[in-house]
């Protein structure tokens, strides 16, 4: 079972990110990573196979990823080995859009093939980059209007933590039959697939 948490506001997010991953690690997992922006710059990506004590060293604890916003994930293998490149975050081609994801999506595979005729490239395993993709597909500008036509056309059960390039202060949460808490803090708001992160 995988693990979401999401932080934006007006500290550091990977610390915080972290903190919250740790407090999921009961759920069990292969593979972790954090993805995180600092305004209008870049989304950083850091991902590591194996105990979440990799990407602490990866890291330095969060401290080398600078951004008040940030999404991160435990992954547990549903689809392909445990690796750097099937952990999430995910994301699209320009990495524009990130993605972490609780939960299955059962038809990846037909999805997957219709982008691959559109020209999308993959290269993972995972049901969770298709999401990516097809944000990536819908994507006008408008976050809400490319996530509805997500769920829209996505089967399964899902909990999912997005961020876009183009709306740096701006973390988007959706679910499906996957839990997803949402939390307001004094210093911001955050997201997470279980009660203790």
């Amino acid at each position: 079972m995988c693990g979401i948490v999401g932080f934006c506001g007006n500290k550091q997010a990977a610390p915080i990110l972290l903190d919250g991953l740790s407090k999921l690690e009961y759920r069990g997992y292969d593979s972790a990573g954090l993805a995180v922006r600092d305004g209008s710059a870049q989304v950083q990506i850091v991902k590591a196979k194996g105990r979440l004590k990799e990407l602490y060293a990866k890291t330095n604890g969060g401290q080398s990823l600078i951004g008040t916003c940030g999404i991160g994930h435990t992954r547990w293998a549903t689809h392909g080995e445990p690796s750097d490149v099937n952990a999430h975050p995910h994301y699209n081609k320009n990495k524009n859009i990130v993605v972490v994801h609780n939960g299955i999506i059962e038809n990846y595979l037909k999805l997957k093939q219709k982008l691959e005729k559109k020209g999308y490239e993959f290269v993972s395993e995972t049901d969770t980059e298709v999401l990516a993709h097809l944000l990536d597909y819908y994507y006008q500008g408008n976050p809400l209007q490319a996530i509805t036509k997500v769920m829209h056309r996505v089967e399964g059960s899902y909990a999912l933590g997005i961020m876009f390039q183009d709306h740096p202060d701006e973390l988007y949460a959706v679910r499906k039959d996957s839990p997803l808490i949402v939390g307001e803090t004094e210093n911001g708001c955050v997201i997470a697939s279980d009660v203790p992160a």
